[in-house]
């Protein structure tokens, strides 16, 4: 009979507890959240919500774990949010104009966003931050769980309003967010569109991109996705009250991982890797702005 390392032994036991912990907390946070708000099963409408994202990463998780597959993962994540806005809408009917017009912005961004990951990770055969975790189904399992977190926070302003027992007329909040969701949405598609193309041109293989809105951004995209969940905050706010606020750790939550965490500092770390030593890349990195779109430095 083969020995179980007792260093494996160890990552599954914590991969577990990790698990664990980020299940508890999604569901607390989403309980209250939406304690203000409806109700279904006699508990609020967000934290059945909450419910739901587990429950369809959880699902996913055992074919995935069974073929040590994560090419699916970012579909999944589409699928969550899109499981949860449904769930709301169905649970919270009939809706008012604010609720259904938020609906469709995250059913529209997720769409999009997850066909996109999809298509590229089909392009690439893989995603590289899988690749010490997928073969540990306990920590494989932890990533999925993530993801329901991620979903069920960053999408926690749209729930709030989707879920809300109060009803307000579209005001100054709602073209405000609105308009600020529209310009993030836009900023994100056009950055993902023009790198996309740059990379599918051959003359552009190893190649850095630094034209369209990447010349006045090093991470456009970034500053779009961002951007969107501000606008829907914005969006909630006349509804908010109590524990309801903790729906600001959306936006803010966004913008610590992709600028502190995973996003910007990974992104970075591998164009160092690739580029460090190419005077252009070097200038790139010090003329242009690392997220806010703005004009570049001369010189």
């Amino acid at each position: 009979m083969m020995a179980i390392p007792v260093q494996a032994v160890g990552r599954s036991v914590i991969g577990l507890v990790v698990a664990g912990i980020v299940t508890a907390l999604g569901l607390a946070f989403a309980y209250f959240a939406g304690i203000n708000g409806k109700t279904a099963f006699g508990y609020p409408i967000f934290f059945v919500c909450a419910a739901v994202a587990f429950g369809v990463n959880w699902l996913a998780f055992i074919p995935a774990a069974i073929a040590q597959q994560e090419k699916y993962y970012d579909l999944v994540g589409s699928l969550t949010y899109l499981s949860i806005i449904a769930a709301a809408c169905y649970l919270a009917s009939p809706l008012d104009l604010r609720a259904m017009i938020v609906a469709a912005m995250v059913a529209t961004w997720a769409t999009r966003l997850g066909g996109f990951l999809f298509m590229r990770v089909g392009k690439t055969g893989g995603d590289s931050r899988f690749d010490k975790i997928k073969t540990n189904p306990a920590r494989f399992f932890t990533a999925w769980t993530l993801q329901a977190l991620w979903a069920t926070v960053s999408a926690s302003a749209a729930i709030v309003i989707i879920s809300s027992s109060e009803r307000v007329e579209p005001e100054l909040f709602f073209w405000l967010g609105a308009a600020v969701w529209f310009a993030g949405f836009a900023i994100e598609v056009i950055a993902d569109l023009q790198k996309s193309a740059f990379k599918d041109d051959p003359a552009n293989k190893g190649k850095y991109i630094t034209t369209g809105i990447w010349g006045w951004s090093q991470h456009p995209n970034y500053f779009g996705e961002i951007t969107l969940w501000f606008g829907l905050l914005i969006m909630a706010w006349p509804l908010l009250s109590g524990t309801g606020f903790l729906v600001i750790a959306s936006p803010v939550l966004i913008y610590l991982l992709l600028t502190k965490v995973s996003g910007v500092n990974l992104q970075d770390k591998q164009g160092d890797a690739r580029w460090g030593d190419d005077a252009g890349y070097q200038a790139y990195r010090r003329n242009t702005s690392v997220l806010v779109p703005l004009p570049p430095k001369k010189g």
